[in-house]
C-alpha cells in the first residue's frame, strides 16, 4: 500500500534557470530591470497590512483588468501567475482518466507537468521545420477524448508567433466544446503585424482563453500574477479551484500600480525589441540558426550540441538554458550582458551543430 500517487514518480520537475554568483543570467527570461519605482512604492504601502489575509476576490485588479480589455470582471480571472491558471483549466476541463489535453512540443515546459497532476493524458504535436505550432496537425490530433488545447504565441522556448488567419482556421476546425488557450505571455514584445492576438477573438469564440502575465514586461516575475481572459462560465469555473488568498496582497497592490504606469513601465519593451534583433543578427553572423522571436528570448537549435553550449557559456560566466536534445533558449538582457553572451557564443564552435530539428 502506498501513501502517494505513483504516478508522480513519473512527473517531470521543472527545471529553473539556473543562479550562479558572478555570472549572468540569461536563463529564465526574467527582465534586467527591478520594478518600476511606484510599483516598488505600493509593495511597501502593502506590505504594512501584511498581517491581515488579501482580498480573496481580488476585486480591485480584477475591475482594473477588465476596464484594459474592455470586458465585463466576470470575464476575469486571476491567480498566482498564468502557470497556475494553466493547472486550473485542466483542472475544470479534463475529468481525469481519460482525458487528453493537446500541445505543441517543444512549447512550455509547466504544460505536461499540470496535464500529469491533473489526471489527463498528455498528448502533443511536433513544431514544423521553422520551429513554429504545426496548427493543422494539431487539429488533425484531436480526438473525442481531447478536452483542452494549449497554443503559445510566441512560443517558449523558440520564439515564433501564431499568426491570425491561420488560428483563425484552426479555431474554426476545433470542436466548441474543447477548450483552447492562447498563452500571451510575450505578447507585449510582438511587433509581428500578422500575429495572431486573442482579445478580439474572444466574443465570437466562446470556447478560447486568453492568458497574460505580469511577469515578463511589467517585470515583476517575483511577485507572481496572471490572469485570464475567458467567458464568463469558464472564468467562474477557475475562481473555484482556484486556491483561496493565492495572489497575496503586495502581488496585488503592485499588479495594480503597474496598471497605473502601464505606458511608461511597457516603453521598455521598445528596447528589448531593438536588442532581441542586434542579438540574433549577430548569433546569425556567427553561423549559428536563430528562428524569428517575437519574444523576450532568442532560441538556438543547436540539437544534440545544446547542453556544449550551455556548458560553454557557463564557463565563460553566461548561464543560458539548453532543453536537450532540441536546443537553446537565451533571454535577450540589457546591451551589456548581451555583449557578454555574443563573446561567450564567438568562441563556441557552431560548424559542428546539427540541424537541430525538435523531437517528437
Amino acid at each position: 500500500m502506498t501513501l502517494i500517487r505513483p504516478d508522480l514518480d513519473t512527473l517531470p520537475a521543472y527545471v529553473p534557470g539556473r543562479t550562479v554568483p558572478g555570472a549572468i543570467k540569461l536563463a529564465s527570461n526574467e527582465v534586467a530591470e527591478p520594478p518600476a519605482q511606484p510599483v516598488l512604492d505600493a509593495i511597501g504601502r502593502a506590505a504594512a497590512g501584511g498581517n491581515r489575509y488579501p482580498d480573496l476576490g481580488v476585486v480591485e485588479l480584477t475591475a482594473r483588468i477588465a476596464d484594459l480589455h474592455g470586458l465585463a470582471p466576470e470575464r476575469i480571472a486571476v491567480g498566482c501567475g498564468s502557470v497556475t491558471l494553466c493547472q486550473q483549466l485542466v483542472q475544470v476541463t479534463s475529468p481525469g482518466p481519460g482525458s487528453e489535453v493537446l500541445f505543441a512540443w517543444r512549447s512550455f515546459e509547466a504544460y505536461p507537468i499540470v496535464t500529469q497532476i491533473g489526471g489527463a493524458a498528455i498528448r502533443t504535436v511536433p513544431l514544423d521545420a521553422g520551429h513554429r505550432h504545426d496548427l493543422d496537425a494539431m487539429a488533425a490530433a484531436i480526438t473525442e477524448r481531447t478536452r483542452l488545447v494549449f497554443v503559445c504565441s510566441p512560443n517558449n522556448p523558440t520564439g515564433p508567433v501564431v499568426r491570425r488567419e491561420e488560428f483563425l482556421r484552426f479555431l474554426a476546425a476545433v470542436p466548441r466544446d474543447v477548450l483552447v488557450v492562447l498563452d500571451e505571455a510575450y505578447a507585449e514584445y510582438v511587433t509581428d503585424d500578422d500575429a495572431v492576438h486573442g482579445r478580439p477573438l474572444l466574443d465570437e469564440h466562446p470556447n478560447l482563453v486568453v492568458l497574460r502575465t505580469f511577469s515578463k514586461a511589467y517585470r515583476m516575475a517575483g511577485l507572481r500574477v496572471g490572469y485570464a481572459l475567458a467567458s464568463e462560465q469558464v472564468a467562474t469555473a477557475l475562481r473555484k479551484v482556484a486556491p483561496p488568498f493565492g495572489v497575496n496582497s503586495l502581488a496585488q497592490a503592485g499588479a495594480i500600480a503597474a496598471l497605473e504606469h502601464r505606458e511608461e513601465i511597457l516603453a521598455g519593451c521598445a528596447d528589448v525589441v531593438r536588442e532581441r534583433e542586434r542579438v540574433a543578427a549577430e548569433l546569425r553572423g556567427l553561423g549559428l540558426a536563430v528562428p524569428p522571436s517575437e519574444a523576450n528570448f532568442v532560441w538556438l537549435p543547436l540539437g544534440g550540441r545544446s547542453a556544449d553550449f550551455a556548458a560553454h557559456c557557463a564557463g565563460q560566466k553566461v548561464i543560458v538554458r539548453p532543453f536537450p536534445p532540441d536546443g537553446v533558449r537565451v533571454t535577450v538582457s540589457t546591451p551589456e550582458e548581451n555583449d557578454r553572451l555574443l563573446a561567450a557564443a564567438a568562441g563556441f564552435d557552431a560548424a559542428g551543430s546539427d540541424d537541430g530539428q525538435p523531437s517528437s
